[in-house]
């Protein structure tokens, strides 16, 4: 263990949470905390949730939970905190690790993708006194931020469609190999409208319906997060949530009880909102120059 790296960088990401925090505060979100151990898991295709005994889980993230808060009136909510994830290990993953989720009610999926290149900007000069991330030897500037679909990214990086891709079941390869490494090169990179058949918990567009709200940000080719304008149809929910159980059980992945609670929430109403989850642990590393997750978090 690099002791002095980790002991400065604990230094950096505790000043962090607090510039964090400052800007929700500042903006009226609420913070809230929910349950670390959960009766059921959202049933995600290629994420296994750890087991806590008793026939309980510990939480992969607190969306579920968050979106109960959402149908009984809490408007916009953030919340930091320990999520699990079984068998991650590696550079950038541990199978517990910190989240930043938050949620706006009456906001667009694209008005949350600038409240979070804002929230990363002035969270950097905060915590660095300035926008401008010296990495792996370069420097790139936060507040230089771009936006792609995914499609086009497909396009022009790999020179396929995202919709071939995903009908030819390249498209996971290929965003790791080819699109990855291209985005937040020069800054910060909003990839936007994934296909529908990976729309997960967003809604399909309005405009489009060949594609979901959903974009995920990147910088240095690192994911920061991913967003949704959230899926409200409580029919069209369970219809997605029974297909990947059904792909769970055909890869013998866990097979999660129904989450009652969340479908409640559903049937009570949903807002139209859109919500982000951040591995916080990887914006520490992009703002200390971090090659591996254990120089900014004690595990």
């Amino acid at each position: 263990m690099d002791t002095r790296t980790l002991l400065k960088n604990l230094r950096t990401r505790s000043a962090l949470l607090r510039a964090v925090r400052d800007f929700f505060y500042e903006r009226e979100f609420i913070e809230v905390e929910t349950p670390v151990k959960i009766p059921a898991p959202a049933p995600e295709e290629y994420i296994e949730s750890v087991t806590a005994g008793q026939g309980e889980f510990l939480r992969t993230s607190p969306e579920l939970a968050m979106k109960e808060l959402l149908s009984l009136g809490v408007g916009k909510m953030f919340q930091i905190g320990s999520a699990f994830r079984a068998g991650e290990f590696g550079r950038k993953h541990r199978e517990e690790f910190t989240i930043l989720e938050y949620y706006a009610a009456d906001w667009d999926y694209r008005r949350l993708a600038a409240f979070t290149a804002e929230m990363f900007a002035r969270a950097a000069e905060a915590v660095t006194g300035g926008s401008v991330v010296r990495r792996g030897g370069r420097e790139f500037d936060l507040r230089n931020v771009e936006s792609i679909t995914v499609d086009e990214a497909f396009r022009r990086y790999a020179g396929v469609s995202a919709f071939d891709a995903d009908r030819n079941d390249t498209f996971d390869e290929l965003m790791v190999l080819r699109i990855e490494p291209e985005l937040g090169r020069n800054g910060i990179t909003f990839l936007c409208d994934y296909p529908a058949a990976r729309a997960s918990l967003s809604r399909l567009s309005a405009s489009d319906p060949r594609v979901a709200e959903r974009w995920e940000v990147y910088a240095d080719g690192m994911e920061l997060g991913n967003a949704f304008g959230e899926l409200t149809d409580g029919a069209e929910q369970r219809r997605r949530f029974a297909a990947a159980q059904a792909f769970r059980r055909a890869h013998g992945m866990l097979e999660y009880p129904e989450p009652e609670a969340f479908y409640r929430a559903l049937d009570r109403g949903l807002p139209d909102s859109s919500g982000c989850a951040v591995g916080f642990d990887r914006l520490v590393m992009l703002l200390t120059d971090a090659c591996d997750i254990s120089l900014v978090r004690f595990c």
